[in-house]
C-alpha cells in the first residue's frame, strides 16, 4: 500500500481557508498578513492559528460554513487524486486550517480521509476558540506516522506535499517531498519542487 498525504491551504485547495472567513468581517488582509509570517515560519504556528481564529469571534456559524462549500480547488487537484488512486494510493488531507472546509473537499475529491481543526461555535455563531489535531508546527509530522502505521506503510511509499512551514514536520517521514508553489522553509526540505499552480505536475514524479 501507499501513501499521499497532501496539505490543505494553498495546495489541494487554491487560498487560505481562514482568509475568506475573515472577509465578511473585514478582517481579510489583518488575518492574511498574519497567515503569510507563519508559513514562511517567523510566527509559531499554534499561537498564530489562536490568534487569527480569535478574530473570527462573532461570524455566523452557517455562513463560515455556506463559504467553506464553495472554496476554489487547486488546478489539476482532481486529475492528480484520481491518478494517486488508479495506482493504488490511499489519499489523505492534513490541514491546520478546518473541517468545516477540508470535509467538503474530502467529499469532492474522493479523498479517504482528512485531518484538520475545529472552530467551536456557540448558539450558531463562531467563539473565536479552536481545537483538533492540527493545532502545532508539530501535528503532521505526529499524525502521518500515525497513519503510517495504522496502514503498515512505509517511508519508502509515501509521498507528501505542502507549501508552508508547518509541513516541514511531515517531511522527514516521506520519500517522496513535495514542496507547492511553497515558502522557502519548506523547499530546504523537499526533493520536488513545483512552481506552477497545476497539481498534475506531481504525476511525473509518480
Amino acid at each position: 500500500m501507499k501513501l499521499a498525504v497532501f496539505d490543505f491551504d494553498s495546495t489541494l485547495m487554491d487560498g487560505e481557508t481562514i482568509d475568506f472567513l475573515a472577509k465578511p468581517l473585514g478582517l481579510e488582509e489583518k488575518v492574511a498578513s498574519i497567515t503569510e509570517k507563519a508559513m514562511a515560519g517567523e510566527l509559531d504556528f499554534f499561537e498564530s492559528l489562536v490568534e487569527r481564529v480569535s478574530l473570527l469571534k462573532g461570524l455566523n456559524y452557517e455562513q463560515a460554513v455556506e463559504i467553506c462549500k464553495d472554496l476554489p480547488l487547486m488546478p489539476g487537484a482532481y486529475d492528480l487524486v484520481k491518478e494517486l488512486k488508479r495506482q493504488d494510493y490511499k489519499v489523505v488531507c492534513f490541514s491546520g486550517g478546518f473541517r468545516i472546509g477540508t470535509s467538503p473537499a474530502r467529499q469532492k475529491l474522493g479523498l479517504d480521509a482528512d485531518f484538520s481543526n475545529i472552530l467551536h461555535e456557540k448558539n450558531g455563531v463562531l467563539t473565536g476558540l479552536v481545537g483538533g489535531d492540527m493545532m502545532f508546527g508539530f501535528s503532521k509530522g505526529d499524525m502521518i506516522q500515525r497513519v503510517q502505521s495504522l496502514l503498515g506503510v512505509s517511508k519508502e511509499n509515501t509521498l507528501v506535499a505542502g507549501d508552508g512551514a508547518n509541513d516541514v514536520s511531515m517531511f522527514a517521514y516521506a520519500d517522496k517531498r513535495v514542496a507547492f508553489c511553497a515558502k522557502e522553509i519548506l523547499k530546504k526540505e523537499a526533493n520536488i519542487i513545483v512552481d506552477t499552480k497545476d497539481l498534475t505536475k506531481i504525476i511525473e514524479y509518480i
